[in-house]
């Protein structure tokens, strides 16, 4: 399987690449990317703006699209959404007209998306055919994927994948966690009672390539954890994870004052299922939240960077 990736500085398309022996990554900055990519065949990319070189398609299989400005750093103010917009809708438009004008097209796209499209849905439980929320990110993510699904016009099978709160032992969210848990000054956020539709890396990483290889994945693919928690209850295994008190909730209008419109990241609620992946036969490799943060937190790698 031949790939190409968008993204691939990042932190899943750094863990994807390494599972993937033949591929290449499109970069807006080369040089900057080769010391944390190596070997790797890098072309410059601007998604935005520019076209995507002609030879970076050059007998590829597979495209996996993960690129997109991080939607979590960053308070939201106009022209930080801008760009968390147009890093993925436009990018990824541009992308696909890459893919039309290519003389040889890719077997199936692999694009990200987001469990954002849901929209906070309270304790309703969210699969591959509900409906659209609403708010910023829901509209960000129909428009991604209604700019990546316009590849099945040139043959193209096309997976949206809808990626939910990725646990990883560098960076993403759990290391945001970290630091205050281990000071004893963890808590719930808000009330506590949203749901938070979790993922190890590794079963992003797993549905990604499952997606890539099996025919019958196509169109919507959340990929979450088969067993969704609410936030109290990953605060409470957090906690007892890391023998830590978790005692000290933190207020909604707290976390508005902070970090504005994107506390809604905080505060949404989505119980997301991954109906697709378990009809498709893809095999969890961490089901429960409590194993998978023991795995991610063993004695040998505590020391969690963000």
């Amino acid at each position: 399987m031949t790939a190409l990736v968008t993204g691939g500085t990042g932190l899943l398309g750094r863990k994807l690449l390494e599972e993937l022996p033949d591929a290449a990554v499109l970069t807006r900055d080369p040089e900057r990317a080769r010391p944390s990519l190596g070997s790797v065949a890098l072309h410059r990319w601007e998604p935005e703006a520019g076209p995507v070189p002609a030879e970076a398609l050059h007998g590829v299989d597979v495209v996996f699209n993960l690129a997109g400005d991080p939607v979590a750093q960053g308070r939201w103010t106009s022209e930080k959404k801008r760009r968390i917009r147009d890093s993925r809708v436009v990018g990824t438009r541009n992308l696909v007209a890459a893919l039309a004008s290519s003389e040889q097209q890719p077997e199936v796209l692999v694009s990200a998306s987001a469990v954002g499209f849901y929209g906070d849905q309270g304790a309703q439980e969210c699969h591959e055919a509900s409906p659209q929320g609403s708010g910023f990110l829901a509209e960000v993510c129909a428009d991604w994927e209604r700019e990546a699904r316009a590849a099945e016009e040139l043959g193209i099978r096309v997976v949206c994948a809808r990626i939910g709160i990725v646990l990883a032992r560098h960076g993403g969210a759990l290391g945001r966690m970290l630091t205050p848990f281990k000071l004893g000054l963890g808590g719930r956020l808000a009330n506590g009672t949203q749901w938070m539709p979790w993922i190890h890396v590794d079963d992003v990483v797993g549905l990604l390539v499952h997606a890539a290889r099996s025919t019958s994945v196509r169109g919507a693919l959340n990929v979450v954890a088969p067993e969704p928690v609410t936030n109290a209850d990953f605060t409470r295994v957090l906690a007892r994870v890391l023998r830590r008190p978790a005692i000290l909730p933190v207020p909604k209008t707290a976390l508005r004052l902070a970090f504005g419109e994107m506390s809604e990241l905080l505060t949404a609620s989505q119980r997301v299922v991954p109906l697709a992946a378990q009809r498709t036969g893809y095999e969890f490799r961490h089901a429960e939240l409590g194993a998978a943060l023991e795995a991610l937190l063993s004695a040998s790698s505590h020391e969690v960077v963000t």
